[in-house]
């Protein structure tokens, strides 16, 4: 009975934040959702009358997925060259190269430079503090920075000597969204893939190398193991933002939906702004799926625990079923990876 009401209690008190975050949250996704199955306002081909839409089911979707349009007569074709619809798969496919490049350059850099802020040495605050200054930086001061050092006569061009033209030749422009979001969010990925290191203890180094461990080892089956958990959560965030990227190309390269940098989330900026609004809220939707599957699998198989609950083992043998590791758990562990580093 009083569990009940401790219940009841703890339901009451959290109340209030569950339905501000219905409105604010939930509303807008449902919203959104109950759009994308409407359709948009125009002429209708077999009256001539201009109608207010009304239940389309999977039109919008099909009209992204399969650009299947329908002509001035009526009759569903595939869409003519030009409409937004047909840049829908090139802008994918961009997306996900931008995600799997940037994520992964970042991830390398970011753990280099969070080895390096988590030394001791002198100036280390400095050193951390210089090193967030890019992340600190407006997305689109970060765009017009480095829309002026690729300009056709910017730094990049007159230091080296170069020709290239960095705003309209396609490979040379992804390179240059790829590089100015890699400078931007690498201190991101450093900066929590730091807070993972300073949960190794430093006992667990001394004794790898009073045990003959090199450098290289003490990282592989150290460092590695052990801050696995921080750096899956910062690619797992890192993969999320990167998937609805859309100020930086959009301010570096080109609004266009067919430019050589346009990602998924222009297509919708671009949908709204022709007034295509439920066309916009299914492509929207298409992007939530997307994000949410991309989720799913980081966290279901590639082992992003964002809840930290999976440092709660079941015991085997006696005590209870969701005990949390015992400081002397952490140092068996902590053991197990030295003797494994110690290995030839």
């Amino acid at each position: 009975m009083a569990t009940f009401k401790q219940a009841r209690s703890a339901a009451w008190l959290i109340a209030p934040a569950l339905v501000v975050l219905a409105v604010v949250i939930g509303y807008p996704i449902v919203r959104a959702i109950w759009l994308s199955f409407q359709a948009d306002k125009g002429l209708d081909p077999t009256t001539g009358l201009f109608t207010d839409g009304g239940f389309a089911g999977l039109d919008n979707y099909l009209y992204w997925l399969t650009q299947r349009c329908m002509g001035s007569d009526g009759t569903i074709r595939t869409c003519p060259p030009g409409t937004l619809a047909t840049d829908f798969w090139p802008a994918l496919r961009i997306t996900l190269f931008f995600t799997v490049v940037t994520v992964g350059l970042e991830t390398i850099l970011g753990t280099a430079m969070a080895l390096i802020m988590n030394k001791e040495f002198r100036g280390r605050a400095l050193v951390r503090a210089a090193i967030l200054i890019p992340w600190a930086i407006p997305t689109a001061v970060t765009a017009k920075l480095w829309q002026f050092i690729f300009a056709p006569q910017g730094i990049i061009n007159s230091m080296f000597g170069l020709s290239v033209s960095w705003t309209t030749d396609p490979w040379a422009a992804r390179a240059a969204v790829i590089l100015a979001d890699v400078w931007k969010t690498t201190p991101f990925m450093a900066l929590l893939i730091l807070a993972g290191l300073q949960m190794i203890p430093k006992e667990t180094y001394e004794a790898a190398r009073v045990d003959g461990a090199t450098a290289w080892q003490q990282f592989t089956k150290i460092t590695l193991p052990l801050v696995r958990p921080a750096l899956m959560v910062a690619v797992l965030f890192r993969t999320l933002d990167a998937l609805r990227m859309y100020d930086l190309p959009v301010i570096m390269i080109s609004s266009s939906s067919n430019s050589p940098t346009a990602v998924i989330s222009q297509l919708v900026v671009e949908d709204m702004r022709q007034n295509n609004f439920n066309s916009a809220s299914a492509l929207s939707t298409l992007i939530f799926l997307l994000i949410f599957f991309v989720a799913f699998i980081m966290i279901r198989f590639l082992g992003a625990d964002v809840s930290g609950q999976r440092g709660i083992k079941k015991k085997k043998l006696g005590g209870t079923k969701d005990e949390k590791p015992t400081a002397k758990d952490a140092v068996v562990k902590a053991d197990s990876a030295v003797k494994e580093a110690a290995k030839p």
